[in-house]
């Protein structure tokens, strides 16, 4: 009988559910992903997850809730570290154990821990132990793994020539861009389970897109550029979403195509306050370029978000067509 192997659609599975599936699926598993957030899985995880939790967590509660009884296994890895030298959100690597607390008749957690800060030599580690649950064949994990990693590179490569991973991931098509002014291109800086859960970001990429906006994210920004962008900072950047968030905004700070620079953040998280902060201002010190916070919680109005999305793409029309045109104090930009 095939086992089901459960990936709840929230935090990493906008990064890496492409290597997952098919590690699973050459081991013989059938992989089966939760439905895209809604409301509902927004209210079941609010209720289930602690208060202090941040709007990705508490989305991945009710994705969990949502998936947990359907399958036989549930994949919720314990992640420490996925680059040499560095941290992600401690979060991670509290997950099962909240997953654990928090509900009731749970299938069997897969929860390996995966932690490359010493050396990526320890993903096997990892691969092997994931893979005994369905196999005590080293070699068949070996060659499932290698097909993954294949997999996975190829998925980071489209990323990288533009397309966004949400939809490489649902078999979109690319998201056309509508504009009767002339096309922007805005950098939007964010967690990937902030930039790609479509509901919990109130549509922002497709937002931008129908108001002319090609959007970059630091998804496309090759790990080479990164790489040398942050090492004009004074000391190693110790989480590594922020070091690709600051290599990418100084780069997107020397590109002249980019018009505007958005940095979408979840409230209350600890990372995101901290690296906006510097990203803002080694913008403001840098370059004279538009930036703007969005600030996403689990509240679902969107006028706030709307305004403050038409107002920056506006300011930043204006500012194109009028920047040469500023007059001196007391008089009007516009004649008449």
């Amino acid at each position: 009988m095939v086992k089901k192997v459960g990936i709840p659609r929230g935090l990493f599975y906008y990064n890496y559910f492409p290597l997952w599936r098919t590690f699973f699926e050459e081991l013989g598993a059938e992989v089966v992903v939760s439905a895209h957030t809604t409301k509902q899985i927004l209210d079941v995880g609010v209720k289930s997850c602690v208060d202090e939790a941040c709007l990705p967590l508490k989305v991945y509660h009710g994705h969990v809730s949502e998936i947990k009884d359907r399958v036989d296994y549930l994949f919720v890895p314990r992640f420490t570290s996925v680059s040499k030298n560095e941290y992600i959100c401690p979060k991670f690597g509290g997950l099962p154990d909240m997953i654990r607390h928090n509900f009731k008749d749970l299938p069997t957690l897969i929860d390996t821990e995966v932690n490359l800060r010493k050396s990526k030599k320890d993903v096997m580690s990892a691969v092997y132990e994931i893979g005994s649950y369905f196999t005590k064949d080293y070699k068949k994990v070996e060659k499932a793994y290698e097909k993954a990693l294949s997999e996975y590179k190829s998925f980071k490569e489209r990323v990288r020539k533009g397309y966004l991973p949400i939809d490489i991931l649902e078999n979109h098509k690319k998201i056309k861009i509508k504009s009767a002014e002339g096309v922007l291109n805005i950098a939007v800086i964010g967690h990937v389970y902030n930039l790609y859960d479509s509901y919990i970001n109130m549509n922002l990429l497709r937002k931008l897109a129908g108001s002319g906006v090609n959007t970059i994210t630091i998804e496309m920004v090759d790990s080479d550029i990164i790489k040398e962008k942050v090492g004009c900072l004074p000391k190693r950047m110790f989480w590594n979403f922020g070091r690709k968030a600051v290599g990418s905004a100084l780069h997107f700070i020397e590109r002249k195509d980019i018009d505007g620079i958005i940095f979408l953040m979840s409230f209350g998280c600890g990372v995101d306050s901290f690296v906006c902060d510097l990203i803002e201002r080694k913008i403001r010190r840098s370059r004279d370029i538009p930036f703007t916070i969005l600030t996403i919680d689990e509240h679902s109005g969107e006028a706030g978000l709307n305004t403050r999305i038409e107002a920056f793409i506006d300011m930043i029309r204006w500012r194109n067509k009028n920047e040469s045109n500023v007059s001196t104090y007391g008089q009007y930009v516009y004649p008449g």
